[in-house]
C-alpha cells in the first residue's frame, strides 16, 4: 500500500472534486473583489491524502525520481508568501534529496510547474481566474482560505500546473504549509526534531481542494516562560529577540495558527527587538497582548518607563500618554487591541471598582485608537478579555461596544467560565482563552502537559455551538513540551466539525502516525491518551505521600504499576525506533511518562517509607534509599533532555522545579527530596503482620486482623505482609483449615518483607458468607491469626449486572445498559475523558433544559445489591462551571421506578469547593436512596441540563472506604436482557 494513502490529515480530511470545465459566464475575482458567481455543486468525499507516491492519471508529479517540479510564486506577492515559498522549496529538498528551482519573475520552462499566489497579488493567479483555468468560488473573498488544484494546460508550453491559491496572505502560506504536510513534514520538525522521510516520488491527486478557517484568530500564549523557556531561550538565543520569535511564528503558521500573544513575564517583544513585531506582521501572525496589558503595552514596559502608580483615578494622563505611545508603536501592523484594565501585575483592581471607571476607561482608550489610527475604533479589532473578576463586571452589566471582541475564559484549570448566551451575535464576536499552564492557585502547574485533548474537545465543542469562535487562544507555559495539546487545540480551531468525540483517539493516531511513521502510530497514540489521561487526575505538582490510600482498593499500587508499565511500553518503543527518531520520541513521548511514572512512584514509595517506620519494618531504610534514587533518576532523565539529546538543542527547556511541597500555590524554587524516615533496627528478627485495608500491624494492635471480604463476585484476592522488623532473617510458615482457601506462598524465609496472596477456588467454597481463620507463625513462638471473610451468594444463577461485593458498586460511566435519548438529545461516549474510564454527556450541548419524566433521557445501570436498605451514589463529574450563569447544571437521580431526585452540581458555588473539584479533578456530588429489597435494581442517570459530564457512578451500600479515585469498577453479570 502508498504509505500516504494509509495517512488520514490532521488539519482537513475532507477533498473536494470540482470539474476543470467551469461553467462558461463566470465572474471571476479582479483586484481582490469579489463579485456573484454561478458554480458547479462541489462534491465532498473521504481522502487520507491528496498527495502519493504513486503516479496515476491526471495526477500531477509533484516529484519523480527526486527530481521535484518547479515553484512559481510572483515577487508581487506578500513577502510571507515569498518567505513560505523558500520554506516550500526547503521541504521539497528535504524529502526528496532535490531543491526545486524557485522563480519570482518568469514562469519556469517546464512541463509541470507549482503556481502559487494570492488572488488580487499574484497577476498569474488572477489571469487562471479571468481565463476560467481555476474557480475562485468558495475560496475569494474569505478569510484565510485557499484551493489547491491539479490544472490542464493553464499556460502555453506548460501542459500541467499544481495552483495553490489563498484568498489572503495566511490563506496562501496556509496552502503551501499544507503541502509540506502532506509531503511529510511535520510542523514540529524544528521545535522537536522530528525528522523528514525522504520519498523520490510524490503525486497529487486531481480533485481540487478548498480550506478555510471555523475560528477566526487562532493563537497561543507564552507565559509563565521562567525558568525554563526563559533559560533556553538566554542560551540559545541571547534572548527573547526576532530570531527566536522568528521559530515561533513558523510553528504556528505550519500548524494553520495565526495568533501569538508573547512572553511577558519581564519581558516585552515590541521593546526588547524592535525588529521582533514588523517579523511578525511580514510573516502573517498577528500580534495580541494579554488580557492585562492594554494598547499594546508590555506590563513591563509599565516598571520601565511609568510614572506614579497604576491607578487610573489618580493617574489617567500618564497612563492615556503610555497606553498612546503603544499604539503608535503599532505602526499599522496587524494586531489586536486589548481594552480594559486590571490591576499591576495582572492582579484586581481595587476592590469594590466601580463599572462606570472601566466604561470610562475603555472609552477613553478608543478614543487614543481612533487619534493615533486615524480610522474609526471600530475599524480595528480590539478584545476585552473577562478574566477572572473582569468577568463580575460583565454579569454585573458593564457593557463595551458592538466591534469589541468579548474574551471569555476558562478558570485557569480548563473550565470554561461563561459563553455567550444563545443566538445573542455581536459584531466583534466572542472568544475564549484556556489554559495548559498557570501559575496561582490552588496550586500552579508548569512543568509537563496535564491535559487531556479529550476535555479541551468537550469544552471547545461547546464553546464552538454557543457561537464563541472568533478568537480561541490558549496559555502554552514554556510552548515545550505542550506540543500534544498545542496540535490539538490548533487543529480542532481550524475546523471543530472534523473530529468528533469517537474519533479522538483516531486523532492520537494519526499525529503519533505524522511524527514517527505509521509502524508504532496506533501504539504512541495509545501512550499519548493514556498518559494524558493519568496525569490529569492530579497535576505533578500537587502529588504528595498522601493522594493515594496505601491500604484501599491496591489504589496507590495501581497508580505505581500502570504508570510504570506504560513507562516500560514507551521505552520498548524507543528501543525498536530508528535512531533518527529518538530525539523526537525522547522529547514527545518517553520522558514525559517516564519522569511522570518516576515522580508518582517516587511519592508512593515515599509514603510507604513512612508508614513503615510507623511500624517498625525493616524494609523502611531500602525505601529510603528507593526514594532517593527516583530523586536523583529525575535529575537524570533532565539531564538527558538537556544534554544528551539532538546534540544539546534542548538545554534549560526542562528546568521548571516540580518535586516539593511550598505550603502555597507557588512552585519551589528547585526540586527538594520529600523527608523519608530511617530506623536503628535490632539485631534479632521480630515478626509483623499487616492485612489489606488497614495501617495497623499485628500482634502489636489491639484489635482483631480482618481482612476485607473475599466475594464470589470480586474482588478474588487479598494480601497479607509478613514483615521483618529486624536485621536477622526468619522463617514463617501458614496454616488454614478450609482446603478451599489458599495462601501463597504459604512458608518461606524472610529477609525484610514477604507479600501472601489470599485467593479462593470458588468451585469447592461453600455458599453463604464464612470467616476462616489464617494462622501465620513466625520466630520466637510469635503467630498471627488473620481471619478472611469469604462470601459466595446463594443465588448466583439470579445475579445480573454490577454485583455489590465489600459494600459497594463502582460503575464508570459508560458501560451503562441501556441509553435512552428523547430526540434532540442524544448521549455522547467521549472516550477516555476524566479519571478512570470515558465520560458520558449529551448533544446537542445547545438543547433546552429537560424536564425530568419517566420518559426524558436517561442511562441505566443493572446493579445487585445485596442487604442494605438504604444507599448513597456518589456521581463523579467533570469539573465543569456553570458557564450559562443560570444557577447550575442539574441531573436526575433515582432508583427504579422511584421518584426521580434532582441533583445541582454546582449547590456549592464556594471558593473552596472550587478549589476541590480543579485539584481532584472530578466533583463528587450525593444522593440519597431507599431500598425495599436486595437484588436487582436499576440506577437511572437523568439529563436535565446540558454541560452535564459523568465520569462514573458510585454506590456506597456501608462499606466503602476512603480512596481518591474510588474503588476500581465492579464485576458485571450480563443480564438476560438490556431493558430498564
Amino acid at each position: 500500500m502508498d504509505p500516504h494513502q494509509s495517512m488520514r490529515r490532521l488539519s482537513s480530511r475532507r477533498a473536494f472534486s470540482f470539474p476543470l470545465r467551469i461553467l462558461a459566464g463566470l465572474v471571476f475575482l479582479l483586484a481582490g473583489t469579489v463579485s456573484s458567481l454561478t458554480v458547479l455543486e462541489v462534491e465532498a468525499q473521504d481522502s487520507p491524502s491528496y498527495v502519493v507516491t504513486e503516479d496515476g492519471p491526471n495526477r500531477f508529479p509533484l516529484s519523480m525520481q527526486g527530481n521535484p517540479a518547479p515553484l512559481y510564486v510572483s515577487g508581487d506577492d506578500h513577502k510571507g508568501v515569498l518567505r513560505t515559498a523558500n520554506d516550500l522549496q526547503a521541504d521539497l529538498k528535504e524529502v526528496t534529496g532535490t531543491a526545486p528551482s524557485l522563480s519570482t519573475q518568469d514562469v519556469p520552462s517546464a512541463n509541470q510547474v507549482v503556481l502559487i499566489g494570492t488572488f488580487g497579488k499574484s497577476p498569474l493567479i488572477d489571469r487562471l481566474v479571468t481565463e476560467q483555468k481555476i474557480n475562485p468560488a468558495g475560496v475569494a473573498g474569505r478569510w484565510e482560505a485557499f484551493l489547491t488544484q491539479v490544472v490542464e494546460d493553464p499556460l502555453p508550453g506548460v501542459e500541467q500546473a499544481l495552483v495553490i491559491a489563498g484568498s489572503d496572505k495566511r490563506g496562501t502560506i496556509y496552502g503551501m504549509y499544507d503541502l509540506a504536510e502532506e509531503i511529510g513534514v511535520s510542523p514540529w520538525k524544528w521545535w522537536a526534531d522530528v525528522p523528514v522521510k525522504q520519498q523520490a516520488n510524490l503525486h497529487v491527486l486531481p480533485n481540487r481542494r478548498t480550506e478555510s478557517p471555523a475560528v477566526k484568530y487562532r493563537g497561543i500564549f507564552l507565559n509563565d516562560e521562567n525558568p525554563a523557556l526563559f533559560n533556553w531561550v538566554n542560551e540559545t538565543f541571547g534572548g527573547f529577540n526576532h530570531e527566536f520569535y522568528a521559530k515561533v511564528y513558523e510553528l504556528i503558521l505550519r500548524q494553520k495558527g495565526n495568533y501569538l500573544w508573547p512572553a511577558m513575564w519581564g519581558k516585552s517583544l515590541f521593546d526588547d527587538d524592535s525588529l521582533s513585531h514588523p517579523l511578525a506582521d511580514e510573516y502573517g501572525v498577528v500580534i495580541g497582548t494579554s488580557h492585562h496589558e492594554p494598547l499594546m503595552r508590555a506590563h513591563v514596559e509599565w516598571d520601565r518607563y511609568g510614572n506614579g502608580p497604576w491607578n487610573y483615578r489618580t493617574n489617567a494622563d500618564t497612563l492615556r500618554q503610555f497606553w498612546r505611545e503603544g499604539m503608535e508603536r503599532m505602526n499599522g501592523y496587524e494586531s489586536t487591541v486589548a481594552v480594559g484594565m486590571r490591576g499591576d501585575g495582572d492582579k484586581a483592581m481595587t476592590e469594590g471598582t466601580a463599572i462606570d471607571l472601566l466604561e470610562r476607561i475603555v472609552s477613553d482608550q478608543r478614543d487614543i485608537i481612533e487619534d493615533v489610527t486615524g480610522k474609526d475604533a471600530s475599524e480595528v479589532p480590539q478584545v476585552w478579555a473577562l478574566y477572572k473578576e473582569v468577568l463580575d463586571y460583565y454579569d454585573q452589566g458593564m457593557e463595551v461596544p458592538e466591534d469589541v471582541t468579548l474574551l471569555f475564559a476558562d478558570d485557569n484549570w480548563g473550565n470554561i467560565r461563561r459563553l455567550p448566551a444563545l443566538n445573542t451575535p455581536r459584531d466583534g464576536g466572542y472568544g475564549v482563552y484556556y489554559h495548559f499552564d498557570y501559575v496561582g492557585g490552588p496550586n500552579s502547574y508548569k512543568w509537563i502537559n496535564v491535559t487531556q485533548n479529550e476535555r479541551v474537545w468537550e469544552q471547545m465543542h461547546t464553546a464552538h455551538r454557543y457561537g464563541a469562535n472568533r478568537l480561541w487562544i490558549t496559555n502554552v507555559g514554556d510552548l515545550k513540551p505542550m506540543e500534544f495539546p498545542i496540535s490539538f487545540f490548533l487543529d480542532y480551531a481550524w475546523n471543530p466539525d472534523e473530529w468528533s468525540a469517537e474519533e479522538l483517539p483516531e486523532y492520537s493516531r494519526q499525529w503519533a502516525n505524522q511524527q514517527f511513521g505509521p509502524e508504532h502510530a496506533s501504539e504512541i497514540g495509545d501512550l499519548m491518551d493514556t498518559y494524558t489521561k493519568y496525569n490529569s487526575r492530579r497535576t505533578p505538582e500537587m502529588l504528595s505521600p498522601d493522594t493515594y490510600s496505601l491500604t484501599n482498593y491496591r489504589e496507590a499500587e495501581r497508580i505505581v504499576s500502570d504508570y510504570n508499565a506504560l513507562a516500560e511500553k514507551a521505552q520498548k518503543i524507543y528501543d525498536e525506533l530508528p535512531q533518527e527518531y529518538r530525539a523526537a520520541y525522547y522529547q514527545l513521548v518517553l520522558y514525559p511518562i517516564a519522569a511522570s511514572a518516576n515522580l508518582n512512584d517516587l511519592y508512593v514509595t515515599t509514603a510507604r517509607n513512612r508508614l513503615y517506620a510507623q511500624q517498625g519494618r525493616a524494609a523502611t531504610n531500602p525505601l529510603a534509599d528507593s526514594v532517593e534514587a527516583m530523586f536523583e533518576y529525575d535529575a537524570e532523565l533532565t539531564r538527558r533532555y538537556h544534554e544528551d539529546i539532538a546534540d544539546g538543542k534542548w538545554a534549560g527547556m526542562m528546568s521548571q522545579a516540580h518535586i516539593g511541597d511550598t505550603g502555597n500555590w507557588r512552585a519551589p524554587s528547585e526540586n527538594e527530596m520529600p523527608e523519608v524516615e530511617t530506623l536503628d533496627l535490632p539485631s534479632d528478627a521480630d515478626m509483623g503482620v499487616a492485612i489489606e485495608g488497614s495501617t495497623k500491624w499485628w500482634p502489636h494492635a489491639d484489635t482483631a486482623a480482618v481482612l476485607p471480604p473475599l466475594h464470589h463476585n470480586g474482588p478474588h484476592s487479598r494480601s497479607i505482609e509478613v514483615f521483618n522488623r529486624g536485621q536477622e532473617p526468619f522463617e514463617y510458615s501458614v496454616e488454614t483449615d478450609a482446603s478451599w482457601l489458599r495462601v501463597t506462598p504459604n512458608a518461606q524465609q524472610v529477609d525484610t518483607q514477604q507479600e501472601l496472596q489470599v485467593t479462593v477456588d470458588w468451585t469447592e467454597a461453600p455458599s453463604g458468607r464464612r470467616e476462616v481463620p489464617i494462622t501465620i507463625s513466625g520466630p520466637n513462638g510469635t503467630s498471627v491469626t488473620v481471619q478472611a471473610e469469604v462470601v459466595v451468594p446463594a443465588d448466583t444463577e439470579q445475579i445480573a449486572g454490577f454485583v455489590e461485593s465489600n459494600g459497594y458498586v463502582s460503575m464508570d460511566a459508560a458501560h451503562y445498559t441501556a441509553a435512552h435519548g428523547v430526540a434532540p438529545i442524544e448521549w455522547q461516549e467521549i472516550p477516555n475523558l476524566g479519571r478512570t474510564g470515558s465520560a458520558m454527556t449529551t448533544l446537542p450541548v445547545t438543547a433546552p433544559v429537560s424536564k425530568p419524566t419517566k420518559e426524558s433521557s436517561h442511562l441505566a445501570y443493572k446493579v445487585h445489591l445485596s442487604d442494605a436498605d438504604s444507599i448513597a451514589i456518589h456521581a463523579h463529574l467533570s469539573p465543569t462551571l456553570d458557564y450559562r450563569a443560570q444557577g447550575g447544571f442539574r441531573y436526575g437521580i433515582s432508583i427504579d421506578d422511584s421518584p426521580i431526585q434532582v441533583v445541582n452540581m454546582h449547590s456549592d458555588s464556594s471558593h473552596s469547593a472550587w478549589q476541590q473539584w480543579v485539584g481532584n479533578s472530578v466533583n463528587v456530588e450525593t444522593s440519597h436512596h431507599a431500598i425495599d429489597s436486595p437484588g436487582q435494581h436499576t440506577v437511572k442517570f437523568w439529563r436535565i441540563d446540558s454541560g452535564v459530564v459523568l465520569q462514573k457512578l458510585v454506590i456506597d451500600a456501608g462499606g466503602l472506604q476512603p480512596s481518591y479515585l474510588g474503588p476500581p469498577e465492579s464485576e458485571y453479570v450480563s443480564p438476560q436482557d438490556s431493558t430498564d
